[in-house]
């Protein structure tokens, strides 16, 4: 669980960034080491990307010094598997040293080398991907990780906060979600749960919102020339994003349970609105997230295709004080509905829902930018909620 602390801190970073455009402050900034990945994922294929890229130690000790990283800010190192990259016990060590506020992502199929790992240099937070019992796990993800992910847990969870990261997908289901549910209840740990989004960087070739929850999952598992050719074959949908009418009703097959687990449940019912057309929310957490990825490259998110700039071309506060930076930014902030990104859209659940809660659906409309929770655009985020 996040602290009432993160919220204050991300809240005050929201007001100086409005106020300060030129001289951001980042709450959060996600390293992408590398694009290396030993997973072989159904719904990621960024494990086929050749030649493969890291983002020097160098670099990110570079990124570290910007202006607008502050020691609140948090860095999220992942990949790819961050765990790969040929330096990634040594920078998890300068974190430890300089940043503290770090997280670390992994896959944990090296249990040994991520143990080891964490234990000397103990991250702010592990996230461990995990998106089902064992056999969904080795079917989703074509290798066979699941004990070692237990192992992990086991080792780490009384030292090491731990959040357990589930995708919600057409790979797996509900029932997946319910052994998740378990294994968190029976180490006490948290559970942050995502949806599929289509994300070029990670090679998704489905179209995520269109094709029903455990709609493909079955027990193939993709080889490297098969997703290799998959990804050679992929068009441009233009429809992706969009929802339909005729999708099922996530909020009826969620079970009681996932309420025990804050900011899940609303999540997956108002992503069951968006998917529909029926909610619109403006996006605030560009401004203060960044991302940068294995080649240097500064995407304006994760979801879409627009880049503001390259590490390797710029230093990262020259690219956020670019004027065509802050044009892009308010562009999209303002008129950009096009995902269900944990990364984004969970905070921008939590800072409309604030301000609706002191201030009311219209003046936070007014503030925050015109929004609506479901299609007939009157219900307040506890009438969704509730209902």
């Amino acid at each position: 669980m996040y602290k009432s602390s993160d919220y204050l801190v991300r809240g005050y970073n929201f007001l100086y960034n409005r106020i300060f455009p030129r001289n951001k402050r980042l709450s959060t900034l996600a390293l992408f080491g590398t694009d290396l990945c030993d997973s072989a994922c159904k719904h990621c294929l960024i494990w086929t990307k050749r030649p493969v890229n890291y983002l020097p130690f160098e670099k990110i000790k570079d990124i570290m010094n910007s202006k607008a990283i502050h020691k609140s800010t948090t860095i999220a190192l992942a990949g790819g598997e961050y765990l790969l990259h040929p330096e990634a016990v040594t920078i998890m060590g300068w974190f430890r040293d300089h940043h503290r506020n770090f997280d670390l992502l992994t896959n944990c199929l090296q249990p040994d080398l991520a143990i080891e790992a964490i234990k000397k240099h103990p991250p702010r937070r592990v996230y461990i991907s995990l998106d089902g019992d064992q056999e969904s796990y080795l079917h989703m993800r074509g290798k066979d990780g699941y004990d070692g992910i237990i192992r992990v847990i086991e080792a780490l969870h009384q030292t090491v906060p731990i959040s357990i990261m589930f995708t919600l997908s057409p790979y797996n289901d509900f029932q997946d979600m319910e052994h998740v549910m378990k294994v968190c209840k029976k180490y006490n740990i948290d559970l942050r749960i995502g949806v599929y989004n289509d994300i070029s960087f990670f090679d998704t070739i489905e179209n995520a919102h269109q094709h029903e929850i455990g709609s493909l999952k079955s027990e193939h598992i993709r080889n490297f020339s098969e997703a290799k050719a998959l990804i050679n074959k992929k068009q441009t949908n233009a429809e992706v994003g969009k929802g339909s009418s005729e999708l099922i009703n996530i909020r009826e097959r969620l079970p009681e349970e996932l309420k025990d687990f804050g900011e899940n449940y609303d999540f997956l019912v108002l992503y069951d609105e968006w998917r529909r057309n029926g909610l619109k929310l403006s996006c605030n957490s560009i401004l203060d997230s960044i991302v940068v990825l294995p080649n240097g490259d500064v995407p304006i998110c994760q979801n879409l295709d627009v880049l503001i700039g390259n590490v390797h071309t710029n230093t990262l506060d020259e690219i956020l004080k670019m004027p065509e930076t802050l044009k892009t930014q308010k562009h999209y902030s303002k008129n950009c509905n096009a995902c269900w990104i944990n990364f984004h859209r969970k905070y921008d659940i939590i800072l409309y829902r604030s301000f609706e809660r002191y201030f009311g659906k219209n003046v936070t409309g007014k503030l925050l930018g015109y929004y609506w929770w479901e299609s007939e655009k009157k219900k307040s985020y506890r009438q969704i909620i509730r209902s």
